[in-house]
């Protein structure tokens, strides 16, 4: 199953429960917080020490999961040049000020270091800090004034950035809206005016991503839901809003690596370019799956051109998913990285936006915060930025491990009474040692999984597979063919 799928489960199956708890063990995931970590959370929601900047007047809005309590980003938009809708636009994007209650080296420091992000898993969330700061005084919660830094960044007419300068400011969110609501909002002429122009910016910039080069795959949320008969598996296509919003955090994220390349101290979210031999065996799937790909036409024009919303296609964007490994963090301080690209970004990129998710982010914002007001960066930044990318390395394989395990198990969920059915399916990769043993992609429901046959199975050729096993407790399933 791809990296980067949302999985939400409907269901309070006992043997998903123990499955999920088994898999905490075998992974050695973080529990509760300890209590002097607790304890020094509370201490510093009640002792936080607040910027002068009051920049409450911007009636900013937050956009979510519903249900969200860990906020990390605040939006507000106006027109600029007094409302001329040729003059462009001003993006005021608030994240998160984690280094407001979190000092180097506290108690909170060391266990988030141990973190290093926020885990989700089944419908279960292992947070990075605790609640008393994620889900409370750290959190960008409506009506709750809060420290945050606050980007601002000029947009032209065209949707490229002209200015940039982030600074801690005291912020106030006016209203939480979750996607379904955002977007309801649009659709039904109800919307506010941050939404109206957080839909134009955003269209701006996805017609900017489409110029550079760059690649969003739309990958799928998929909710496992218990059924009479068993478990059933849907997918949710993203709304266009969900897009839209994340065109802002990309052109922050964007925003800042041009901040700290040009003053050579920093962190970047680097991806090198796409194998060829990843792109043409892409192409073999594309084949085999009966969808058009000109010669003619590039991979990132060609996933632009999928609809997740057609099962076939849905297979390939899972396919397509593969382009993006290798991704890592550079640190620099003086010389820059020889690697400064993110490939599927198409443009140079940085981790800002959700400090309180993400650990490396409360060190680049606070790069950032110093680039723009001239100032050396805090020692302490530059003196964990060597060490910063294993850290965060580190806690992304476990989170990976974390994601695989929990979908390996889902997926035996959903086909654990299908045993003996067959399903059609794509030869997708082989292995080096053996070409009768591969992984097969199953259209109907997005599954890549083990599969072997007597014979040598055929690369990127349509088969029929049969389900031999789907063991809950094992967390395995696996095909056969012929």
């Amino acid at each position: 199953m791809p990296s980067n799928v949302v999985v939400r489960v409907k269901a309070s199956s006992p043997a998903l429960t123990q499955g999920l708890e088994e898999i905490a063990k075998e992974l050695e995931l973080p529990g509760e917080f300890p209590a002097d970590v607790t304890s020094a959370a509370e201490r510093a929601a009640a002792d936080v020490v607040l910027p002068e900047l009051d920049r409450t007047d911007l009636p900013f809005i937050t956009i979510d999961p519903a249900g969200s309590m860990d906020l990390d980003q605040a939006l507000h938009i106006e027109r600029a040049g007094q409302g001329n809708e040729s003059s462009g636009f001003v993006v005021h994007y608030a994240i998160a000020d984690v280094a407001a209650f979190v000092k180097p080296g506290d108690p909170i420091d060391l266990e988030a270091h141990r973190r290093g992000e926020t885990l989700y898993g089944a419908g279960t969330r292992i947070p990075l800090h605790p609640p008393a700061l994620s889900e409370g005084a750290a959190s960008l919660l409506p009506d709750q004034t809060a420290p945050a830094l606050l980007w601002t960044i000029d947009v032209d007419a065209a949707g490229t950035p002209t200015k940039v300068h982030v600074e801690r400011a005291l912020v106030r969110s006016t209203s939480r809206l979750s996607y379904v609501e955002a977007q309801a909002a649009l659709d039904d002429g109800t919307a506010g005016e941050v939404l109206v122009l957080l839909k134009e910016v955003g269209l701006l910039r996805q017609q900017q991503e489409l110029a550079r080069g760059g690649i969003s795959l739309p990958l799928p949320e998929q909710e496992i839901e218990e059924t009479a008969d068993g478990f059933e598996l849907a997918f949710r296509k993203q709304l266009p809003v969900e897009e839209w919003n994340a065109q802002i955090s990309l052109l922050t994220g964007i925003s800042a690596a041009s901040l700290m390349v040009g003053a050579k101290v920093g962190m970047l979210r680097t991806l090198p370019p796409a194998d060829p031999r990843d792109v043409a065996r892409l192409r073999r799937v594309a084949h085999a799956l009966k969808i058009d790909w000109p010669k003619a036409t590039d991979y990132s024009a060609f996933i632009r051109s999928l609809d997740p919303a057609k099962s076939e296609h849905q297979a390939m964007v899972v396919a397509c998913t593969r382009l993006l490994r290798g991704s890592g963090y550079a640190a620099f301080n003086g010389d820059l990285p020889e690697l400064t690209l993110h490939s599927a970004i198409a443009a140079e990129y940085a981790h800002v936006t959700a400090p309180l998710r993400r650990l490396g982010d409360r060190y680049t914002g606070e790069v950032c915060v110093a680039i723009c007001a001239g100032r050396p960066v805090p020692e302490w930044v530059t003196a964990a930025l060597p060490d910063l990318p294993k850290t965060l390395q580190a806690s992304a394989r476990r989170a990976g491990s974390y994601e695989r395990s929990v979908l390996d198990l889902l997926e035996a969920a959903v086909l654990s009474d299908r045993v003996g059915e067959k399903f059609a399916g794509v030869i997708t990769s082989l292995r080096d040692d053996d070409p009768k043993s591969g992984v097969v992609m199953l259209a109907e429901v997005g599954v890549e999984a083990p599969v072997t046959s007597p014979q040598p199975l055929p690369l990127g050729e349509e088969v029929e597979a049969t389900l031999a096993t789907a063991d809950l407790a094992a967390r395995k399933v696996a095909f056969t063919v012929g």
